[in-house]
Order: C-alpha cells, then sequence, then structure tokens
C-alpha cells in the first residue's frame, strides 16, 4: 500500500490545483481558494485515522483538533461570544478532539476499515458542510468537495499499491477492494458507517439554503422529503398529544367527582378517578377531592351504660375491664370519684 508521505504529497499536489482551479476558473477570493486547497491536501491523510499509534492517526489528530474551533469561528460570532468565551470554546474542543475522539478512534477501529470506504468520504465531506455553515453555500460546497477530493485520492491510492506489476505479470494483492468499498465485514461497523452518514444528510437537507436550492434542481424530490419529514412529525407527535387527551379526560374525572354529594350509595367514578390518579383506591373511597367536612363519616362516640362502673386499674396502670356498648344517645359521662 501507499506510505504516509505519498498519500500527502499527492493530495498536497491535487490541492494546489484545486486552490488554482478556485481562483482561476470559479473566481473566488484567494483566501478562500487556498483554504480549499489545503483542506484537500490534509484530507489526504483522513483514512488512516485507523492506523492506531501510527503517525498517520497522532498527525492528522493533532491539525484536526486545531482545525476544527478555527471554522466554527463563524458559529462562535452568530452567537454572540466574547473573545475570551471564544478562546475558551477552542481550547476545550482541542482537547476533546486530541485525546477524547483520538481515544475512542484508537479503541475501536481497524486498520482497513469502514474509514477506507466511501460512505467514510462521504462523512468527511458532509462534515465538512455542517461546519462551515455561515459561509455562503457555492463556498461550502467548494470546501467540502476538496475534502471529498483529499480522502479520494488515499483511497485511490490504496487500491493502485493493492495492483502488483512484476515485468509482464501482474496480480492483486489481499488489500485490493478494501479501500475504494460500500461495505466492510463487519456487521456493527457497516451499521455506525451508515447511521453517521444518514445523519450527515438529514442535517444537511433540514437547512434552509439547502432546502430552497434543492426546490430549484429538483423541485420532485423536494417535495417527496418534505412529505416524509411531515410523516415522521406526525409519529413523533403521537406521544404528545396521547399524553394531552388522557390529562384533559383525568381533569374532567377530578372536576365531576368533586361536584358530586357524600351522601348516597358509593359512586364508580372515584373509584374511576382513583385510576386516573395511579393509587389503588377503591370505588367510593377516593376523598382527596372532596369538601373537608365531607371528607370522612362522623365516628360514633361509645359511652358506657349508667349501670356500669368504672373500670379497675390494676397496680400495672392498666384497665382490668371495660365494658362497653353501642348506644349512640347523647349522655353525659358518669361522675367519677376523685
Amino acid at each position: 500500500m501507499a506510505g504516509f508521505k505519498t498519500h500527502i504529497s499527492v493530495s498536497t499536489a491535487l490541492g494546489c490545483g484545486y486552490a488554482a482551479y478556485g481562483y482561476v476558473a470559479q473566481d473566488l477570493p484567494p483566501t478562500t481558494a487556498v483554504l480549499g486547497g489545503a483542506l484537500c491536501g490534509f484530507s489526504g491523510m483522513l483514512p488512516d485515522l485507523d492506523s492506531d499509534y501510527g503517525v498517520p492517526l497522532r498527525e492528522t489528530m493533532a491539525f484536526t483538533a486545531a482545525l476544527v474551533p478555527m471554522l466554527l469561528i463563524g458559529h462562535f460570532e452568530t452567537m454572540n461570544l466574547s473573545h475570551d468565551a471564544m478562546v475558551l470554546v477552542a481550547v476545550s474542543l482541542y482537547l476533546f478532539v486530541r485525546f477524547g475522539v483520538t481515544n475512542i478512534i484508537r479503541k475501536h477501529t481497524v486498520h482497513r476499515g469502514m474509514f477506507h470506504s466511501i460512505p467514510a468520504a462521504l462523512i468527511f465531506a458532509g462534515g465538512a458542510f455542517l461546519l462551515t455553515a455561515t459561509a455562503p453555500l457555492p463556498i461550502r460546497y467548494y470546501k467540502a468537495f476538496g475534502v471529498l477530493m483529499g480522502v479520494m485520492s488515499h483511497l485511490l491510492l490504496d487500491e493502485i499499491y493493492s495492483v502488483e506489476l512484476n515485468g509482464a505479470r501482474s496480480r492483486l494483492k489481499k488489500s485490493f477492494g478494501t479501500a475504494v468499498k460500500l461495505w466492510g465485514d463487519g456487521g456493527l461497523a457497516n451499521l455506525a458507517t451508515y447511521t453517521q452518514l444518514a445523519i450527515i444528510v438529514v442535517m444537511i437537507l433540514g437547512e434552509p439554503s439547502v432546502m430552497e436550492y434543492v426546490q430549484t434542481r429538483n423541485p420532485e424530490f423536494a417535495r417527496r422529503y418534505q412529505q416524509l419529514q411531515q410523516q415522521f412529525e406526525f409519529s413523533g407527535s403521537l406521544s404528545t398529544a396521547a399524553n394531552e387527551v388522557f390529562s384533559t379526560v383525568r381533569t374532567s374525572a377530578e372536576q365531576f367527582v368533586s361536584q358530586m354529594p357524600s351522601t348516597g350509595p358509593p359512586s364508580p367514578t372515584a373509584g374511576f378517578l382513583g385510576f386516573f390518579q395511579g393509587g389503588n383506591n377503591q370505588a367510593g373511597t377516593s376523598t382527596q377531592n372532596m369538601p373537608p367536612q365531607q371528607s370522612s363519616q362522623a365516628v360514633p362516640y361509645y359511652y358506657p351504660s349508667p349501670g356500669n362502673v368504672p373500670p379497675s386499674y390494676p397496680a400495672q396502670g392498666q384497665p382490668a375491664t371495660i365494658q362497653r356498648d353501642f348506644e349512640t344517645a347523647q349522655r353525659p359521662w358518669p361522675q367519677y370519684p376523685q
């Protein structure tokens, strides 16, 4: 396969030609044209991020950690951040990319995996497009295509170097077909890659400027995409609508029960209300919303009969016998001797 120096040399030469094309043919500002060419030259290292502890991973992640905050300067300005806040955010992003993302890539990738694939190239280009969201749309296309060219130059070089030429005979190495591919051997890696690609595409199409451009070029595709988006929004709002209906029914039940008289046979609506309140109340036993004077029934007092003698208390201080009946007549308390 091609070495690191070969990849960076080819992508840099391609970036120089791309910068000249942007300045001469597209009449772009010199700084924009040079930046697009630099992105193309840098992107020639991106597929080798899966090389564990090699030079490509170390150099690429160091350069990416410094480049990402600079590409986000436009976003920082739209957020009205102060210069000190911009510096703090940039330093935080640098540390996160330089160490956090690097460790994740090192632990969860294998060499010549899905980083060497066409979907990964589209993900890198889409990420560059999203990072430059504050620039005009043609300039964003120019920068994103520069990244795509750099990544594809790396993949094509790997495929070219997988063909061994030996005089009149040539043979294909085992690495042939492992760079320019649509999917790899690992099902989980394929799923993760295409999920990321789908998220990037949805984020790009979700921008109003991009959708307006798509409508002018392909109105039918824009119409179908908007219909699909509306269907997903409708299905996502079903749970919210169900919660609103549930809350309305519960409130109506509470108001109905609170207006019912406290006398009479137990009402099944009270049990229905208990169900909505999430408790274990039986029918007719819910008294949460009843007025204070109706929340409970009066418990009859039990007075001793006139013929009964006062209870006798043993030495332990507890009554030996207490004789009571169940009459509820209002009778005066007996006078106990002092």
